[in-house]
């Protein structure tokens, strides 16, 4: 039988290895870095030994301050105080945080926004006209004779004939002692308001004066009735800047163009003009005159060329300087003088 006594354990000690892994990429990237800078010192290296002092002082600038170089060679600075170079400017590019480009108006737009104001306040001066109309003992028994639209002018009061009680004698320019009281009583609310004044005189189509059309005395007539309109504005306390012009349309531009002969056609148009009529009336006189034929050594420069043999101003010249003409031949024994 087997000793079975006390005897001495034996340990047997067994490792296992274990598998490594594999090694990271990061010593790649710093090898990169590496060879990056030593081919950086190795040009920089080069540079120095195949150039001079004064090359090496260009590169260096450059590289210090780009701006300051044109086509290699230093430039002066271009700002007030000079530091050895020219200061980095970034474009003004920022964007406006309140304002958004998309928005932005263009020049009609506000053209057009302009034009819808001043329409809005033309419409106001009419309510206030119309109000004062019907609120005036003198004007208000003649509301049925006045007129009040908005043109492209501006604001229009037109005042016209009525049967049995025109504005006017039948070819006269003399006020109506009502007329003249409408127009005093006018006066004050058009001094009152901020608009040059516009006043035009229109006739009905019947003839006056010879059968020719040269003859027509409906513009003279009208003329004359617009300038009467004028002086009571003007008496009663319109002043004579805020006048821009006075007209005689004669018979062309009647009320009613299928009734040419109608009173209605008679009457005096006074405009509040608005802006844009105003530049216009101004940029009548802004003009620069040269006369047609005007040349350098000319002796008279201002004789027109139309003026000319061949011309109709010229054979309406010899007509009237004829003997036999029918303009300024002495009077006979017969005439007076007037």
């Amino acid at each position: 039988m087997e000793n079975l006594g006390p005897h001495q354990n034996i340990i047997v000690r067994r490792y296992k290895k274990a598998k490594h892994d594999d090694h990271g990429g990061a010593w790649k990237v710093a090898m990169a870095d590496f060879a990056l800078a030593m081919m950086a010192l190795f040009l920089v290296l080069w540079v120095i030994n195949s150039s001079n002092e004064q090359q090496r002082a260009a590169i260096s600038g450059y590289f210090q301050d780009p701006k300051a170089f044109e086509e290699g060679k230093k430039v002066p600075s271009k700002y007030v105080i000079d530091l050895g170079g020219s200061p980095s400017t970034a474009d003004n590019i920022a964007e406006s945080e309140s304002l958004d480009p998309e928005k932005i108006l263009q020049a009609d737009e506000i053209e057009s926004m302009a034009e819808a104001i001043e329409r809005k306040r033309m419409e106001t001066m009419k309510a206030q006209i119309e109000a004062r109309i019907d609120a005036s003992p003198t004007l208000s028994p003649f509301k049925d004779q006045f007129l009040i639209d908005i043109t492209t002018e501006g604001l229009r009061i037109q005042i016209v004939d009525q049967t049995k009680r025109p504005m006017f004698d039948p070819g006269s320019a003399r006020l109506k002692y009502y007329s003249e009281d409408i127009l005093w009583e006018l006066a004050p609310m058009i001094a009152t308001m901020d608009h040059r004044v516009s006043i035009t005189g229109h006739t009905d189509s019947s003839k006056l004066g010879g059968v020719r059309d040269e003859d027509d005395g409906n513009w003279s007539l009208s003329s004359l009735r617009a300038d009467a309109a004028r002086r009571a504005l003007m008496e009663a306390g319109v002043p004579k800047s805020q006048v821009a012009e006075v007209i005689g349309m004669g018979d062309t531009a009647p009320l009613k163009a299928d009734d040419p002969g109608a009173e209605i056609n008679r009457r005096i148009s006074i405009t509040l003009l608005n802006k844009k009529s105003e530049e216009t009336l101004r940029e009548r006189g802004d003009v620069n005159v040269e006369f047609i034929n005007e040349e350098k050594g000319s002796e008279d420069a201002r004789t027109p060329v139309i003026n000319q043999a061949g011309s109709l101003l010229e054979k309406l010249r010899q007509q009237r300087e004829s003997k036999d003409n029918s303009y300024d031949n002495p009077p006979n024994k017969n005439e007076v003088f007037w």
